[in-house]
């Protein structure tokens, strides 16, 4: 089939700053993504998977405040179609499966083993840390789920049964109308969402103050990768994601794992609690201020559960 690429700048593999552009093999052929090593630490290095699908690493440069003073190695990482990588339109790459190939390359360039290798995944990236961790849990020291369900129709569900109902119905009228008639890049459409849902369940700031790694990592997001995977809605997936539920599957994951929620998140609080206690070395840590943006709205809860895990301090 025709792919259109786009190349980001015609870089070269060796970029400023530490970053690096690592080759990847795809079946549609070979592409580059962005990576970029923080730290230097032997026995402990993170590989941070971003949401989306096809946002950006940028909302994670809230690690640079507290993970650099702790001695932690980690690496940021655009995954293939998002801002910094290569961004080939191709819908055939959409796929699950590819994606954790994807990580799993990466893996390799990088040089993690299971003696130090920590895979952290939010929203998107944990499902992909959890289809990752199922196909390569020997690779892994450790594994962290930040803020997303095992299932996405048990996310639909909440989102109808918990976070709809406590909408002004009106406005969430007007959402699924503009959702409906497939305009959800009016301003209109912005304008309602940042009102009745993002600032108090995605990041709860006022949108004015939300940081700029925030901002800039949503400015950038792919929507061609992240409509159909998630779908046009911001209250729900529907996309190619939607069937997704790994929650039986969860007991093969027998590597020490953190789930992380948050009181105010999208996600279910109490449905991230009992994935923790599914997993036979599993455990919950709990952001009680935070959404799922809990990095931001809740830090000192988020970073200090997640440097007690790194250090293996976690019972």
């Amino acid at each position: 089939m025709s792919i259109d690429y786009f190349d980001n700048a015609g870089r070269s593999d060796a970029l400023a700053g530490g970053a690096r552009m690592v080759p990847i093999s795809t079946p549609s052929g070979t592409f580059r993504v962005w990576v970029k090593r923080v730290g230097n630490n032997p026995s402990t290095k993170v590989l941070l998977l971003h949401g989306g699908p096809g946002c950006t690493h940028e909302y994670f440069e809230a690690f640079d405040s507290y993970l650099p003073g702790a001695g932690v190695e980690y690496y940021y990482y655009d995954q293939l179609g998002s801002f910094y990588s290569d961004q080939p339109d191709d819908p055939d790459l959409l796929d699950v499966d590819r994606f954790v190939d994807e990580v799993e390359q990466v893996r390799v360039a990088l040089g993690l083993t299971s003696d130090n290798f920590f895979l952290l995944g939010h929203s998107w990236g944990g499902i992909l840390a959890i289809e990752y961790a199922l196909r390569h849990q020997h690779h892994l020291k450790g594994l962290v789920i930040s803020n997303m369900m095992s299932s996405i129709p048990a996310y639909n569900a909440y989102a109808t049964s918990e976070l709809m109902p406590t909408m002004d119905q009106d406005a969430l009228a007007q959402i699924k109308d503009l959702e409906a008639r497939g305009d959800i890049d009016s301003p209109r459409y912005e304008l309602l969402l940042n009102e009745h849902h993002n600032v108090h369940h995605v990041l709860r700031l006022p949108v004015d103050e939300w940081p700029d790694p925030v901002v800039r990592s949503f400015a950038h997001t792919n929507k061609k990768i992240y409509v159909p995977m998630q779908g046009p809605s911001e209250l729900g997936a529907s996309g190619l994601l939607a069937q997704w539920d790994r929650t039986e599957d969860l007991a093969r994951i027998d590597v020490p794992t953190l789930v992380i929620g948050a009181r105010h998140d999208t996600m279910d609080p109490s449905f991230l609690a009992a994935m923790a206690a599914r997993l036979p070395q599993g455990s919950y840590l709990y952001c009680p201020e935070g959404s799922h943006m809990a990095m931001y709205d809740d830090q000192r809860a988020y970073f200090d559960g997640l440097l007690a895990f790194l250090s293996g301090s976690v019972d």
